[in-house]
């Protein structure tokens, strides 16, 4: 499915945890190395910075920090220090209301001056937290996209006149231009009318996470970017052409949703740096806790205790897909990877990447990696790890992010004013063209 394409490569760096260690001499040093950080990916003309979000602490320290802070308040922090970038929350359609999310996410797109996104995850963890039991996928999916009819409508239904500054910098407001939406179904009851008004952006930019029957199935008919975990090329393809092709049985404009990987690269100066550095990769790895991540790759309830790490899983171990309540599209990559004949060992090794797409090399080969699934129309955002990690900063910023300019793979300014500009989207059009609710 090669493309001819204009727009260029937008690419996301995760934004740094905000909080404060016990060790910190300064309990704001946190925010404030978050802050640099940002500063620096806008200084790189990155086009957003990305936030992951569980609702849970990871006991068994499988996911390392992730979750250890609200995305939407570190945010709104970073917002504040920043004028270009995008900042992209991950919210969870389970265990969150729609009408206090588009008041979160309303109110970031006001502050940042039209840079708020949101990823929708259904999640697979936390419902300990909440006193409810984890739904089905298919359930979770079936709520995510009632959640998400109800923040557009939210979002799509003030005038956007009905705020007005005055003379002294205040503003003012006119009650009679905040509409209703009276949405009934069958997860939420919400009456409106919003009370933010109208949004800089129209609406922030809705991402979505999941590669699931279902969760394709709502990221074909919402999503504007999609983020998903495909390792290999052949995969990309298959998952960006079914995708697609759901989306345009919704309606949706060509090209729509736009699809997004995380790339884990491990850059080297040479080749012979590459080996070192994969070398002193795999032999930090602790492979009894391996054996625990892997098992959670697969869903959770794997046994790989005593197994010999150079031979094959017994295909007897392998969970059947439907079983699995969490994070299915996972499972499946790493099932394909065991019948593919992966050692443990290999199969361990795969799992410090989740199952995400990665590569070593320097950065003229990772380059043409990614300008691979450029040009096979499979890859429209990137996610680019290193920043912050003084291993592999500089080649980043002066090796890869480089390499890509001068391909002009990627852009070297800001093309706009808004998040939804900078990742040239089509623009939001007239209410007829936007996604009908129930009545």
């Amino acid at each position: 499915m090669a493309a001819t394409r204009s727009r260029r490569l937008k690419t996301l760096v995760g934004a740094s945890n905000v909080v404060a260690a016990s060790n910190d001499a300064d309990p704001a040093l946190g925010a404030k190395r978050a802050v640099e950080l940002a500063r620096r990916a806008e200084a790189e003309k990155i086009t957003g910075l990305f936030t992951a979000d569980l609702l849970q602490i990871d006991q068994a320290g499988l996911a390392g920090t992730t979750g250890t802070q609200e995305p939407l308040i570190a945010l709104a922090a970073l917002s504040q220090a920043t004028a270009r970038i995008g900042l992209v929350a991950t919210v969870s359609t389970t265990f969150h209301h729609p009408y206090n999310l588009a008041r979160q996410i309303g109110t970031l797109d006001h502050a940042s001056g039209g840079r708020a996104a949101w990823n929708a995850v259904t999640s697979s963890v936390g419902e300990e937290n909440f006193g409810e039991k984890l739904l089905s996928p298919e359930e979770r999916y079936a709520r995510a996209a009632e959640f998400i009819e109800v923040v557009n409508a939210l979002f799509d239904a003030n005038e956007q006149d009905a705020v007005e500054r005055k003379a002294s910098g205040a503003i003012s407001v006119d009650p009679a231009k905040f509409h209703r939406i009276d949405y009934r179904g069958r997860h939420f009851s919400v009456q409106g009318p919003l009370n933010v008004p109208p949004l800089p952006q129209g609406r922030p930019v809705q991402f979505q996470a999941g590669q699931s029957e279902a969760g394709v199935a709502i990221g074909a008919r919402f999503a504007e970017v999609v983020y998903t975990s495909q390792p290999k090329l052949e995969d990309a393809i298959a998952f960006a052409t079914e995708l697609r092709r759901r989306a345009a049985s919704f309606g949706r404009a060509a090209g729509l949703p736009f699809t997004m990987n995380s790339f884990h690269a491990v850059i080297g100066s040479s080749e012979a740096d590459v080996i070192s550095r994969l070398k002193e990769k795999h032999e930090r790895i602790d492979y009894e806790q391996g054996r625990l991540k892997l098992a959670d790759m697969l869903g959770g309830h794997v046994d790989l205790s005593g197994l010999p790490l150079d031979e094959p899983l017994p295909d007897a171990l392998l969970p059947e897909v439907t079983s699995i309540n969490r994070r299915r599209g996972r499972v499946e990559i790493f099932r394909r990877y065991a019948r593919q004949g992966l050692s443990l060992r290999e199969l361990i090794i795969e799992a410090q990447e989740t199952g995400h797409w990665s590569a070593a090399g320097t950065p003229e080969q990772l380059a043409d990696a990614i300008e691979e699934r450029v040009r096979a129309g499979v890859l429209d955002v990137v996610t680019l790890h290193g920043l912050g990690n003084p291993d592999q900063e500089d080649l980043l910023l002066n090796g890869l992010l480089p390499e890509l300019r001068r391909r002009s793979l990627i852009d070297t300014d800001y093309v706009g004013d808004d998040f939804r500009s900078n990742l040239e989207l089509p623009p939001l059009t007239a209410a007829s063209d936007r996604l009908a609710r129930p009545a």
